[in-house]
This record gives structure tokens, sequence and C-alpha cells, in this order.
């Protein structure tokens, strides 16, 4: 029955883009996505899904180079060119000249650039509005200037202002004219444009014939919404899409690189997962217990589980291949050292852990493996296990001894410190974001890094915070679930794929797609 309605519902998408007598060829690339776009707005999209779209749309006013999610790697974008006082505190933008929206919204100007960004930075108006925190100021000095003032030296500034995230332009006078519409008819300035959007079965983009880098090789991307693993994967085996979001399994990746036409990509940022310790429960207070259960979990066994390609193990708090990871602290899986802290701690016949868990495939069959590796030191883990919305309330209303929490930042050290080991970051608080753990050892060098005077003297605070959290055990590094995506041999991105801040592939004026 899947296989019916799946092929039946691409047989009329290939039938709607069927060139009539006499038109040349169109080039329509089939996306296949596992969820619904919820909303095109660049300054409120953040699920996975809408990420992947809204990456396709909009420009920053730099970015990262197609194929990178590596700092090392911005380049210009809006922006031809930019200055940063000696200080730190001012960003001066030059913008590139005659650079048109998509569809009849005219000319960027450095209004778009101040209105957008003071946009992102509104909480009313945006969802990352915390990421623009140091924005003072942000004015226009010409038509294609814009000077950005910040509170104090901002180490991750330019990142914010990447293609990701808050760092989207908008068209001002598509979003002020549309409102609360404009999430679902989108404006920006990226090589493909919104068309339309049928809830729970596709998104329809079309090549921006204006875009300033070159109109798109390919003219039109349909991204469907198929849930289902293995309807994406009978969508694609058949031929019918081009690109697909895919497991990120290593059984399913090993096996699917055996089959022809199955184009495996992995790639950065992955979701970190960190399993994170509640210091203000007891017994979890005790640093001892803490180090007991640090030894106790055996990260090498869940890596062999997930996967060496798309689950790699970390070694400390900031996720592998972040600017500032350090290694120098390592937990080391020892069951003796573990059962000989508990008893130290006086808890020779063992303890209870409250644990609240999410049902999610990705979540809780590695808490399971990490219950019976626990149990076998004498920690029990009582795990609760819920749906996927409750799991996110409960944990940030500070329930739960422990919290196995996986997400993907800005690669520099800064994000991870500042929003899971600050204590501003603490959750249940009036300034609540992810800090779990009640973690508070590292803000001193946390604080220190972001004004710090050159890149050696703020890695080396960064070292030092990354030190003291490792030996407080806060959370203990486990490993980072990496992005899988399959294309076809038609299908070719133009560049080498390392990495995508928005979590798929780039498909940009240098893609180019076969012809069948």
């Amino acid at each position: 029955m899947m296989k019916n309605s799946v092929i039946g519902l691409a047989g009329l998408m290939l039938a709607a883009c069927l060139p009539a007598a006499g038109q040349a060829q169109e080039t329509v690339l089939r996306v296949a996505a596992d969820g619904d776009v919820s909303t095109l707005d660049a300054h409120r999209a953040s699920a996975t899904s809408d990420k992947s779209v809204v990456g396709w749309i909009y420009n920053g006013l730099v970015r990262f180079k197609p194929g990178s999610a590596d700092p090392k790697d911005i380049e210009p974008d809006l922006a031809e060119r930019w200055e940063q006082s000696p200080d730190g505190k001012l960003w001066t933008f030059h913008l590139r000249k005659d650079v048109r929206f998509q569809g009849d919204w005219g000319t960027l100007s450095a209004d778009d650039v101040v209105y957008s960004l003071q946009r992102s930075a509104d909480p009313k108006r945006s969802t990352f509005s915390s990421d623009f925190a140091a924005v003072d100021k942000v004015e226009k000095l010409d038509d294609l200037t814009v000077r950005v003032t910040l509170k104090y030296p901002d180490v991750n500034f330019l990142g914010r202002v990447t293609n990701y995230h808050g760092g989207n332009i908008v068209s001002r006078k598509a979003a002020e004219q549309l409102g609360d519409k404009f999430g679902g008819r989108p404006v920006g300035t990226g090589p493909f444009a919104f068309v339309e959007q049928v809830t729970q079965q596709y998104v329809k983009l079309a090549a921006n014939p204006t875009y300033f880098r070159g109109k798109p090789k390919i003219d039109t991307i349909m991204v469907r919404n198929i849930p289902s693993d293995s309807a994406r994967e009978l969508a694609f085996t058949s031929g019918e899409v081009d690109l697909m979001y895919a497991k990120r399994e290593q059984r399913w990746v090993d096996s699917a690189r055996k089959r022809p036409g199955f184009n495996v990509e992995i790639f950065r940022p992955g979701e970190y997962r960190l399993l994170h310790i509640n210091q203000s429960v007891p017994p979890l207070d005790d640093i001892r217990v803490r180090r007991a259960i640090a030894a106790a979990v055996n990260t090498d066994d869940l890596v062999r589980y997930v996967g060496k390609d798309v689950g790699p193990k970390g070694c400390s708090v900031v996720p592998p291949g972040y600017l500032g990871e350090d290694c120098s602290v390592r937990y080391a899986f020892d069951l003796a050292k573990a059962k000989a802290l508990l008893a130290e701690a006086g808890h020779k016949d063992g303890i209870t852990v409250k644990a609240i868990v999410s049902n999610i495939s990705a979540q809780q069959p590695i808490m399971e493996i990490i219950q019976a590796q626990l149990a076998k030191a004498g920690i029990k883990l009582d795990m609760q296990v819920v749906d996927h919305a409750t799991y996110q309330s409960q944990t940030r209303k500070d329930l739960s001894g422990v919290v196995f929490y996986g997400a993907a930042r800005f690669p520099i050290a800064d994000t991870y410190l500042s929003e899971f080991f600050h204590s501003r970051a603490t959750v249940n608080t009036p300034t609540a974001a992810t800090n779990f753990s009640h973690c508070k050892v590292g803000d001193k060098e946390i604080e220190q890094a972001r004004t710090a005077s050159d890149a050696e003297a703020q890695k080396a605070l960064w070292k030092e915070a990354q030190r003291k959290i490792m030996e407080d055990v806060c959370a203990i590094p486990l490993f980072e679930l990496r992005q899988v995506w399959v294309r076809s041999d038609r299908l070719d991105f133009g560049y080498e794929l390392k990495g995508s801040m928005n979590l798929a592939p780039a498909i940009t004026e240098a893609t180019t797609l076969k012809a069948r």
C-alpha cells in the first residue's frame, strides 16, 4: 500500500513537471525529507526539515564555503568585505551592489540588513534572539554600508551573521508587508525561490534567475515529506527521488554503500551526545558518585553500537572538530574503580538515579545500553520513558537526575560551553538554556574567553574551562551523531561535502543533475 501511494504521488509530480512540446526539458531535483516544513521564516526555522530548505532560499552577510561547516572556511556572501575595530566592538560590512531579492521585491540595501539583524535580535520575532545579546545597535551608514556596534567583543560574531539561523537576510519590504504570513511566503536572495507548499506533502522551489552568483543549473526543487524510512528508501531505489535524508545507523550505511546508485554522504555537524549529571540531586551532589558514573560508562561499547562513521567517539564536553576543543582530561572505563568510589561515598549497596528518557530511536536504545552498564557498578537507572515533547519539557524543569542530550551548534567552543555549562544557562531558572548539570566551575574562563586579547589566549581559557568542567564531572562525553544523506549518480553537488550547518547538502548554482 505504501509503495503504491509513494509511486502514485511521484507520478503525479513527474507529470506536472513534463515540458510541453517544443519546450526545453525542465531539470527537477526531487528530495525526500523525513518531516514536514513548519516555517520558512529564516529567523524562526529551527527544525531540521525547516533549516534544510531555508539554506537554499537565503544568504547571510558571510557564508560557510559550500560543503564546509568549519569556521575557518567563512567567506564573503552578501557583504563583499568587512572590517573589525581593534577593540572588537565595531564591525563594518560593505554590501554587494545590485543584489536582487527573489520575485518583485527589489534590490538589497543596508535597510534590509539593519532590519534583518534587528529582527533576529528581537525575541518576539526570532527564535535566535539570544545569539545577538552582544549587539548594541545596527546602523545604516549608506545604502551599501552597515555598521554593527557590540556591547562587548563577541568571539562568535562573524559566525552569527553567516547563512545560518539568525544570520540570514530577509527582504524588509516583504517581511513587513506579509507579517505573520512571511513564513509561508519567504523572500530571500538565495539561489532558489519559494513557489508553493502543500502541507504534509511537498515544498516546491524554483531557480532564482537573478541570483548574483548566476542562475542555478537546476530549474526546480521538489522537497517531498516522507516520514517513513522504508518509504523514502523505496522512492530512492525506484528512481523517484535523487536526494534522500537517510538512516543514521552504521549497519544501514554499510549496506547502502554496497548498492549501485547509493552515494552515501556523511557530514558534520553532528548532534553531539552528552550524559549530563544533575549536581543538585543527592547523591549526585557528591563528586565521588559522579566520578563513579563516569567510570561505569563504556563509551566504546556505545560507539560500536552506533557505528564509527555515523557516531564517532567524543573526548571533551566540547564536540569533536569545534574550534577550541581540548581533550586533556578524559574519562576511562573502569568498573572496579566505579564500585570503589561508590563504596567510598557510603553507597556500597548501590544507588538509584532517576532518568527521564525520550522514546525516539536516537535516544531510548542508547539509554538502555547505559542503564545496563551502570547496573554492573551498582547504579540503578530508573528510566521513565516518555514521548519526546514531554522529555524536552520535563528535563528543562529539572526533574531528571541524568539527561541524555544531543545538539548541533555553531562549531566554536564558546557555543557549547555557554549553553550547556555556564551557570546562567541552568535549567529551570530565569536565564535557562540547557545547563542540565547545574555546572558553574567554568564561568570565569567562559566569560573571559569572549573578550580575550588574541586567539591563543582565548583557546587557553577554553582549555581551562573544559578541564574544570571535566574534573567536576558535569557531563560525560559520548559520541557525535552525524548527518547522513544519499544522492543518486545523477546528482553532482559541485563541491566536496564535508559539512553543512543547515544539516542538508547545499544546492547551489554549481549543482548539476544529469538527464535520465
